[in-house]
């Protein structure tokens, strides 16, 4: 009688590692280590500081029950992780949507400055009108465009690591982040482009 032996693990490489061996433990204690602040940054940025640390808590619970689905050879582990915490986020996108729909409308509810703060209250609205233009603007994107903007603007990832992370191919990673900073531009003329922040 043959017995099913385990698939050779590919070599070791911190940035892609092998999941599916038996005892995931430590691989995912550096993984957790590596990669639960960036991805709570990113996620607090969308979702608020709480529901960031669900968000995280889940992805790494999903990361952990979907290893041996994980393929070293087809993307690092970051953008894995990352196609992960998108896709739970997607769960909640109403939610941010409607509050990003709020900031934009509270701004027209913003109380008068009194003369002897007249210009500390003249930044705070204009930081105000800033943020609420941009959300918005956020608000009023599609969904795949709004998560290619800020996977690369706030989480920090390239096209590549964007389009393994979503399960997309790279040039429609480009072309989406194309359209979407021309279409910022035109709606939101405070937003700057290549070199500024979304």
């Amino acid at each position: 009688m043959m017995t099913r032996r385990e698939p050779e693990p590919p070599p070791a490489d911190k940035d892609r590692p092998y999941l599916g061996g038996p005892e995931p433990a430590v691989e995912f204690g550096r993984l957790f280590d590596a990669y639960a602040r960036p991805l709570h940054r990113y996620l607090a940025r969308r979702v608020g500081a709480e529901n960031a640390h669900d968000l995280v808590s889940e992805t790494f619970l999903v990361a952990l029950n979907q290893r041996h689905s994980y393929d070293p050879r087809r993307g690092a582990v970051r953008s894995w992780l990352y196609g992960i915490a998108t896709n739970l986020l997607r769960r909640q996108v109403r939610q941010e949507v409607r509050g990003l729909q709020a900031v934009a409308r509270s701004v027209g509810h913003a109380p008068g400055a009194e003369a002897s703060h007249e210009t500390r209250v003249a930044d705070r609205l204009d930081a105000a009108a800033l943020a609420a233009q941009l959300a918005g603007a956020l608000a009023a994107l599609s969904e795949g465009d709004r998560d290619v903007l800020l996977l690369t603007s706030w989480a920090g990832l390239d096209s590549t690591e964007v389009a393994d992370a979503l399960n997309i191919p790279v040039g429609t990673v480009r072309s989406r982040l194309h359209r979407v900073r021309k279409w910022l531009r035109a709606n939101a003329p405070s937003y700057r482009g290549e070199g500024g922040h979304a």
